[in-house]
């Protein structure tokens, strides 16, 4: 698919909007999903998806509601399909990855069917971090912006390489388990593990390529990690810390290794990992230095990571 530069794109991804805003094509985006918040200009666009669960739900509540909306065979979304029409884009990028982290083709069907002719559609599916770097170049390619894609990706493979530079210094490699939602738990997998990898670590559950699975706080509990990353998807840092703190933990919670010698850390997982986006090079770096202390990273990134340290250990049991 080819266009010219005036061509109007549609982007339901949060990621792919990132990724479009980071080729250049801030003018050419017309509409976008509304968790599309980052750079800060993509909230000015309009939007054209919403998520049917209210803002502010609790995450037991969350967990409930798409577990509802799942065994109901429904959408957790819902498409303006007007305004969609008015927007009139010539390309439409979703993802078909995760049903409940974003917009699918399926959402678009019937939305689409009212365009004459219809626009093309990207769905981008990433499952590690080859795919995530491939899709950028799908993009780049789909809107004829393949040089900038090429340059974008020259940049995040010499932001990866300082990482693992450094990181052949260390010795150990720390057992890390990461928290991707807090109630009920689940573990980060797909790209999540293969970050650890790179940042020097060693991810206890998940699995490169591999969807977030459920666990229980005993088998947490059972496999004593000696990293605790708290990064459930869609929160800031500090909403991760005060999620956490909420919680009714056993009192064996304290005898984890990484719980009793202060290694729990809050960190906000959709700027850093869970959008398979160009800022996943910096989620590394991040893990990297809680991973390794000792090695250096910009300040910038230094002030993502928010230790925990005594609110790490269960205030309720």
């Amino acid at each position: 698919m080819w266009y010219s530069r005036g061509m109007r794109i549609v982007s339901l991804l949060p990621s792919a909007t990132e990724i479009l805003f980071a080729l250049g094509l801030d003018k050419e985006i017309v509409g976008v999903s509304h968790e599309c918040d980052f750079p800060a200009r993509a909230r000015t666009k309009p939007v054209v998806i919403h998520s049917r669960i209210p803002k502010g739900t609790p995450a037991a509540e969350i967990d409930r509601m798409v577990r509802e909306f799942v065994a109901r065979g429904e959408s957790l979304y819902v498409v303006d399909a007007e305004l969609l029409q008015q927007l009139a884009p010539d390309l439409v990028i979703t993802q078909d990855l995760c049903h409940v982290c974003a917009a699918s083709p399926d959402d678009l069907a019937t939305a689409l069917v009212q365009f004459a002719p219809r626009p093309e559609v990207l769905c981008l599916n990433p499952q590690d971090l080859g795919d995530v770097w491939r899709d950028i170049l799908w993009v780049g390619e789909g809107t004829c912006r393949g040089p900038e894609a090429e340059h974008l990706l020259e940049r995040i493979g010499q932001k990866l390489a300082e990482v693992e530079n450094q990181v052949k210094e260390m010795s150990g490699r720390p057992r890390v388990a990461f928290l991707e939602w807090l109630q009920p738990f689940y573990v980060g997998g797909h790209w999540v593990p293969e970050m650890i990898a790179l940042a020097g670590g060693e991810d206890i559950f998940g699995k490169p390529r591999t969807p977030s699975f459920r666990v229980t706080a005993e088998e947490v509990v059972a496999a004593a990690p000696e990293i605790l990353v708290v990064a459930p998807c869609g929160y800031s840092a500090e909403q991760a810390r005060d999620e956490y703190r909420s919680l009714h933990l056993p009192d064996a919670w304290r005898d984890i290794p990484a719980v009793r010698n202060g290694r729990v850390f809050a960190l906000e997982a959709n700027s850093y990992f869970s959008r398979p986006g160009p800022r996943l090079v910096t989620g590394a770096a991040i893990l990297a230095k809680v991973c390794h202390p000792q090695i250096h990273v910009s300040d910038a990134v230094q002030a993502t990571i928010l230790p925990l340290g005594e609110l790490a250990r269960p205030a309720h049991v």
